[in-house]
């Protein structure tokens, strides 16, 4: 797959998105037919051979863009906007909020970014007229997919972001490398977005984004953070010394009265939380200490449930499915494990998979059904999978792939060390991701 130059926006600016380009090697442009020499090629089990490269079968996807920040982003979330649920037709359009970590901490953007004339992947005409492609041309010029950023200056490295909504306030708890959790208003940036008057108002007036709220009682930088689904403006952030501490917001929705005695169970860095989605007071997380644990703020400050040798090695992430007691895992061995919260004290997961060939980075079950997950990894693949599946459900394999398990959906690839994915809560079966090389914006014909 071709990775496109970068694609830097202006502050507060607006720019196109790009669709990734298929490369052709010149024994095509010499019009010799490669059909007999194309195959699948599977990430970790046949390394490319000299002169080969990776060309994208379009026909594999249901929509495909791309497009660049400027500096990469580390963490991004996903907003939910206006247009609905379960929006299938195309256009689509989409909100996000992101961080990026620039070269200098002044060089900082918090992001919010709205994508939309979102279309689908076209299949190819075989053969057109002159008019036909005419007609295609002023066609593809009406599908361009548009992109409006708009951009705070933030001091610092933004380490994870994550967006709620609280009441009429669109909120964004921010851990930076400067040791802060910073909680902001991203009002002035949807208006932005929204609006060219509001954007010229926003660009000419943009200085440094002032947090609401900000809390340096960890003494450390840190990754974890998350926000409650069922308490809006509740918040549980961890650091890199071991320490979680939960937020509860106070009236008004613009302070937090925070715990001065940490949840300390851990020994090492905490690298992830997740609340859970059906239970207000209890919340999971992974650390480097290679455990995952189960807490419960009304009983501080010991974890209540903990799997003490969950992975081999860091375990980086994990997801808690929305509408099943499932917990998914990912740690530096590579290894996608699902744990039974009904089974948790056993130490035992359900599932275990090991396709990837680097430390897991990003894991997340899809909100839209309960089956299925993402993953991605430092080999720079993201993977789709659906535990629905079984053995006997797989027909005749494709030549060469007969040795992968049979609930593994997709591998998606050409990106640049990929560091975080997230379904689209609202259009159903899409995935973005974030990488060194700019962001993905895709649905594949698996999900």
């Amino acid at each position: 797959m071709s990775a496109p130059g970068e694609h830097a926006l202006d502050q507060g600016g607006e720019g196109e998105m790009e669709e990734m380009e298929e490369v052709g090697s010149e024994e095509e442009d010499e019009g010799v037919d490669m059909e007999a020499e194309k195959k699948v090629y599977v990430p970790g089990i046949e390394p490319l051979q000299p002169g080969e490269e990776l060309e994208m079968d379009r026909s594999a996807y249901r929509m495909y863009h791309e497009c660049q920040t400027g500096a990469p982003c580390l963490s991004f979330d996903v907003m939910k906007g206006g247009d609905g649920d379960s929006r299938q037709e195309f256009p689509l359009s989409m909100l996000l909020c992101a961080g990026t970590q620039a070269e200098t901490a002044l060089k900082n953007r918090l992001l919010v970014m709205r994508m939309h004339n979102l279309h689908g992947t076209e299949k190819e005409n075989e053969e057109e007229s002159s008019e036909e492609e005419s007609d295609e041309e002023d066609e593809e010029e009406d599908k361009k997919p548009q992109l409006e950023l708009a951009m705070m200056p933030h001091y610092g490295g933004i380490n994870r972001v994550r967006a709620t909504q609280c009441g009429e306030l669109s909120l964004a708890a921010v851990w930076s490398d400067k040791g802060q959790v910073e909680i902001f208003d991203l009002k002035p940036q949807l208006e932005a977005v929204h609006s060219s008057a509001a954007m010229a108002t926003f660009t000419q007036q943009q200085k440094e984004a002032t947090a609401l709220f900000s809390f340096s009682g960890h003494m450390s930088e840190g990754f974890a953070i998350d926000w409650s689904p069922k308490v809006p403006g509740r918040l549980v952030s961890g650091d890199c010394r071991k320490n979680i501490h939960v937020w509860e917001p106070r009236e008004g929705g613009t302070s937090w009265q925070i715990d001065q005695r940490p949840f300390s169970s851990h020994s090492k860095s905490v690298e992830d939380l997740q609340w859970s989605p059906t239970e207000a007071t209890v919340f999971a997380s992974c650390s480097v200490d290679q455990s995952i644990r189960i807490w419960d703020i009304r009983a501080p400050p010991n974890s209540m449930l903990s799997a003490n040798d969950a992975h081999s090695s860091d375990v980086n992430v994990i997801s808690w499915n929305k509408s099943e007691p499932f917990l998914l895992s990912g740690g530096d061995d590579g290894l996608l494990k699902v744990w039974d919260l009904r089974q948790f004290k056993t130490g035992r997961p359900v599932a275990n998979f090991k396709q990837h060939c680097g430390p897991i980075t990003s894991v997340e079950w899809s909100p839209l059904d309960s089956s299925v997950f993402a993953a991605s990894g430092a080999d720079d693949v993201v993977s789709q999978w659906d535990l629905s599946v079984e053995s006997c459900d797989v027909g005749a394999r494709v030549e060469g792939v007969k040795d992968l398990p049979p609930q593994l959906l997709f591998l998606h690839q050409g990106q640049s060390e990929i560091k975080e994915i997230h379904w689209h809560p609202q259009i159903p079966g899409v995935m973005i991701s974030t990488a060194l090389s700019g962001f993905n914006v895709f649905r594949t014909i698996s999900v």
